[in-house]
């Protein structure tokens, strides 16, 4: 913590920046401010013994508000459900959250923003399992996404085709 009623009473000694400095392990740059505001607050030494550092700190640059955000947070549980579909994005929900914002007159994140803050709730949320395999021992498979259409180029008939994949692990 800076020792303001240290720099004020070297100060009222007459004592050189570069002394002060020295003396109290500071910047020029804290003395410079801490003097020019104490003459701006019309303090001088001899303080009131009341004035502890601490206290001259509070007096002396008193800390602004934090200003508070006046932005409307996504719904993170209808982002979660909503993103399980096949064909939403984040785009498409953060249009629909801009949207949302707009009739209810609240400020709206911007998009990497939305998702910055959607990838801080998923955190929260993911849970992980190490399963120990060796390399190439087993086979992980899945069907892959909506099914294919492939079309008939003599007949134009218009067959599904499902997709299965099958990877060997660490590959």
């Amino acid at each position: 913590m800076t020792k303001y009623r240290e720099i004020l009473r070297l100060s009222a000694l007459g004592l050189s920046l570069r002394n002060i400095e020295k003396s109290l392990n500071v910047s020029r740059k804290t003395i410079i401010k801490v003097q020019k505001r104490a003459k701006d607050l019309a303090l001088s030494w001899p303080l009131d013994e009341s004035y502890t550092d601490a206290e001259l700190q509070r007096v002396m640059f008193p800390k602004a508000p934090s200003p508070t955000s006046t932005k409307r947070m996504p719904d993170y549980d209808y982002i979660r459900k909503e993103l399980l579909r096949n064909g939403v994005n984040k785009k498409l929900l953060w249009t629909e959250y801009l949207e949302d914002c707009k009739t209810a007159g609240d400020d709206p994140l911007m998009y990497s923003q939305f998702c910055y803050y959607i990838q801080q709730n998923e955190q929260k949320r993911n849970a992980t399992m190490h399963l120990p395999r060796k390399p190439g021992e087993q086979i992980e498979v899945d069907w892959a996404g909506d099914p294919a259409e492939i079309i008939d180029p003599y007949t134009g008939e218009i067959t599904k085709a499902w997709i299965f994949v099958g990877v060997m692990t660490y590959s």
